[in-house]
């Protein structure tokens, strides 16, 4: 299932989004999206794999979901990933997103 969001899509297993993480920087925090990603700054270094380990880690924060339902499926060492969310809704994650945005944006 496809969304209006080009950057999420949603099967039988769970939400994949795609994501260009920005590693090393100050706090970590959804940034924007487009078409293509949701951006995510991380403030760990893209150094054995501690950028991959805490952009889990903050999903699992943001998205309220066990690290365990988090799975990266691409781009390992590419700042370009696309993590699934497990036994996740779309709408749920477009909610979240939206959510982080707008208060980020208030501030």
């Amino acid at each position: 299932m496809e969304s209006d969001y080009k950057f999420l899509t949603q099967d039988d297993i769970g939400v994949y989004i795609n994501i260009k993480l920005v590693p090393n920087s100050a706090f970590n925090k959804i940034v924007d999206f487009n078409e293509e990603f949701l951006r995510i700054k991380i403030s760990s270094p893209p150094i054995e794999n501690r950028a991959n380990k805490e952009l889990i880690s903050f999903c699992s924060d943001v998205f309220s979901i066990n690290k365990s339902k988090i799975k990266l499926v691409s781009g390992e060492k590419s700042k370009i990933k696309k993590i699934l969310l497990y036994d996740t809704k779309i709408e749920d994650v477009i909610q979240i997103i939206m959510f982080m945005l707008n208060s980020e944006n208030k501030k």
